[in-house]
């Protein structure tokens, strides 16, 4: 933590916000397993048994649990880790097959480890998906994907350690399917020494990347790309080349479009932007953290054990 963070919280001129009570963003609405009775699971076998269930279930994850794959989440979960120790290893939750959906899921305070593909999956029109106080560490594939006609999605206040390909929306170039879906919410996450796809955008519009800190970052922080309508405003930029491509495409992808506002950049190279975007306002309202304090909060309030 830099001084003059410490010495802030220590002199309580900044604090924590405390963990949101529901979702917020774009997946404003989302209830989970609520309407559900509560389980405890500690084997993979069983999160998966209750997570696969076709009746709301609020599952808390205690403990570390070792899975060998992905496990299919489907509709009206909430999967929460328990304490400060509840892990995922060797494998990660995909939310939604192409017969049974993954809508209306929320996951929380779980560390991720060793994905043997991604972490997390929201696929195959998933819609109304909280992911809020996660820690993602490196994995074989991408640490939370979000592609196939889903949408609806908020990300929050999750920590992203030395991961490499951080946060996937859009399938791929050509599956253009995914236009006029893919609205994503992503704010106060810490991207820690992680190196690209924070997000790395195809054809949502808005995408909405708002107070997250991007702390050492490899190769880029954000790429709206093929059309996408990316807002990224108040978020602080340190030791980050390229922090955004847009306009100008990124690696075999088209052009997207990128308003950028109120953001800090220290160390860092220009935010490529340009083109207009829907304004996320007009979908729901939010309050902007001062850029300056986006540091503090997000080391003091992000990733698992914080809620």
């Amino acid at each position: 933590m830099h001084a003059f963070i410490a010495a802030a919280l220590v002199a309580g001129t900044l604090t924590a916000a405390a963990p949101a009570a529901a979702a917020d963003g774009f997946a404003t609405g989302t209830t989970g397993g609520v309407a559900g009775p509560t389980v405890t699971v500690t084997t993979s076998a069983d999160l998966a048994r209750y997570a696969g269930a076709n009746t709301p279930y609020t599952i808390l994850v205690s403990g570390r649990i070792s899975a060998g794959g992905m496990i299919t989440v489907v509709a009206n979960k909430s999967i929460l880790g328990v304490g400060a120790n509840a892990e995922i290893t060797g494998g990660g939750l995909q939310l939604g097959t192409t017969t049974r959906p993954g809508n209306n899921v929320i996951i929380r305070n779980i560390r991720f480890s060793n994905a043997s593909d991604d972490s997390i999956s929201v696929t195959n029109s998933a819609h109304h998906v909280w992911i809020d106080h996660n820690e993602f560490l490196p994995g074989y594939d991408g640490s939370l994907d979000i592609k196939r006609k889903s949408t609806n999605v908020t990300v929050s206040w999750n920590r992203f350690r030395g991961t490499d390909k951080t946060m996937l929306l859009g399938h791929s170039d050509n599956y253009r399917e995914d236009v006029g879906y893919l609205k994503v919410t992503y704010h106060h996450n810490w991207f820690e020494g992680s190196n690209q796809r924070h997000p790395r955008v195809r054809f949502g519009e808005p995408v909405h990347v708002y107070n997250n800190y991007y702390d050492d970052i490899g190769l880029y922080g954000i790429a709206s790309t093929e059309n996408a309508g990316v807002v990224a405003e108040g978020n602080y930029f340190e030791n980050v080349a390229f922090p955004c491509h847009s306009v100008g495409g990124y690696a075999e992808s088209n052009p997207g479009r990128l308003v950028q506002r109120a953001n800090v950049f220290v160390n860092s190279g220009p935010c490529e932007a340009g083109g207009t975007v829907a304004e996320p306002r007009t979908y729901y309202s939010y309050t902007l953290d001062p850029t300056a304090d986006v540091p503090a909060l997000v080391q003091a309030g992000a990733g698992a054990g914080r809620i």
